[in-house]
């Protein structure tokens, strides 16, 4: 086999852009990208092209935006470009059975967990949320199923306790690329492996509802999702009718108040703001007032003390997960 490949690459957000510019600068050829359509974004809601989309114009690479993979026209059209392979970095569009069928050796995805362990949208956020040690990317062959199909070769990396979505992101956005032409350099020789189903958990989508902190949550669970929840949906919660975020907070664990109340306001000090959980207690490090920054709690205390007046309680979210 020829080691240059003809390669079709798909995929959208800035993770998925690293990898394209991983395969640019390789000796392989890219001879299209797919991304998703442009949409509005910033502040004039003027249309937006992708990260993938704007990297791939300025090498000069034909770019595709179909609104689905489906139709027929979508695929004669990807056919014609007689790729030997498809590399799919978070697209966030279907590929038909059709589609997977079509370049010689199939089509292949870099999913951001170790899989089978959280298959679907959003794997790098519920690792944290979950208390995960480890996590990485999975290069994998796709099938029709959701992340189901075989797996060819993993990397890992160990979560650390100060871990958020955004600095686990960018750091899986540094092996996925590593990984990616790890593979393709030894294309001949790492066969698939099938994913063991039991094994095997779902990572949903986050909403803005989880991200309302219930306080008869444990601190180490509500912990957990203020970096998991970091830099989007972000925790917060409702005080006075103002929505609070929480960008940083720490579990503290003292016997003194375990007779207190969930969502009890403990100590609002230069420490910063302590609350009771179900077990524990939560230190409110980092928080954000509307039409503010984000801040130290002591810099916020200072101002708008009036609102964290210990022995109050902070009402707790209903959502349940």
């Amino acid at each position: 086999m020829n080691s240059k490949l003809k390669i079709i690459f798909a995929g959208t957000p800035e993770f998925a852009a690293n990898h394209l510019q991983a395969l640019i600068d390789s000796a392989h050829q890219v001879v299209a990208v797919y991304s998703q359509p442009d949409r509005p974004a910033g502040r004039g809601n003027k249309l937006q092209a992708s990260a993938v989309k704007q990297l791939a114009l300025e090498h000069n690479i034909p770019v595709l935006q179909p609104v689905s993979l489906k139709e027929s026209k979508a695929q004669i059209e990807l056919a014609a470009l007689d790729a030997d392979i498809m590399v799919v970095v978070a697209y966030g569009l279907i590929l038909p059975l059709a589609v997977l069928n079509t370049p010689r050796l199939g089509c292949i995805n870099v999913h951001g967990s170790l899989l089978p362990k959280w298959r679907g949208a959003a794997p790098i956020q519920r690792s944290i949320w979950a208390g995960d040690a480890a996590t990485g990317v999975t290069i994998m062959q796709m099938d029709e199923g959701l992340d189901t199909g075989p797996m060819l070769l993993e990397r890992s990396i160990p979560i650390e306790t100060n871990d958020t979505s955004a600095s686990l992101y960018s750091k899986l956005a540094d092996i996925g690329p590593q990984a990616l032409m790890e593979y393709l350099g030894n294309i001949q020789s790492l066969g698939p492996r099938k994913q063991d189903n039991a094994l095997a958990s779902y990572a949903k989508k986050l909403s803005k509802e989880e991200a309302c902190i219930n306080w008869h949550y444990s601190a180490m669970q509500l912990e957990r999702n203020v970096r998991a929840f970091n830099p989007w949906p972000v925790s917060y919660f409702e005080l006075q009718s103002i929505t609070i975020k929480v960008w940083r907070s720490e579990v503290v664990v003292n016997s003194t108040y375990k007779n207190s109340l969930p969502g009890q306001i403990l100590q609002a000090d230069k420490q910063g703001i302590l609350v009771k959980t179900a077990q524990d207690c939560l230190l409110l490090q980092n928080i954000q007032l509307p039409g503010k920054k984000p801040m130290n709690s002591a810099d916020v205390l200072n101002g708008r003390s009036d609102l964290f007046v210990v022995g109050s309680i902070i009402p707790s979210s209903s959502f349940n997960e």
